[in-house]
C-alpha cells in the first residue's frame, strides 16, 4: 500500500512528517531523510499492532498532488 505523507518544515529548522489516513502516527527529525525512515518505521509498526489486535487495515483514501502558482 502506498500512504500519502505530509512534511513539514518548522519554524526551529527541524522536520515534522504524518500520515493523514493514519491518525496518531507522526514523527520528527532533523531532516526530510531522517523523517522518511521514521515515518515508514511508525507506519509499519502502527499496522503491525492494528493487525495483532485484530482490527482493520486503513485504506489509503488521501491523494497527493502539487499545484504550480505563478509568482505574483
Amino acid at each position: 500500500m502506498k500512504y500519502a505523507i505530509i512534511i513539514e518544515k518548522t519554524e526551529e529548522g527541524t522536520y515534522g512528517a504524518y500520515a493523514p489516513d493514519l491518525p496518531g502516527v507522526g514523527v520528527t527529525g532533523s531532516s526530510t531523510q531522517e523523517v522518511r525512515q521514521l515515518l515508514r518505521e511508525a507506519i509499519a509498526f502502527h499496522l503491525e499492532g492494528l493487525a495483532a489486535d485484530g482490527l482493520a487495515i486503513p485504506q489509503p483514501t488521501v491523494e497527493i498532488d502539487t499545484l504550480e502558482i505563478p509568482a505574483a
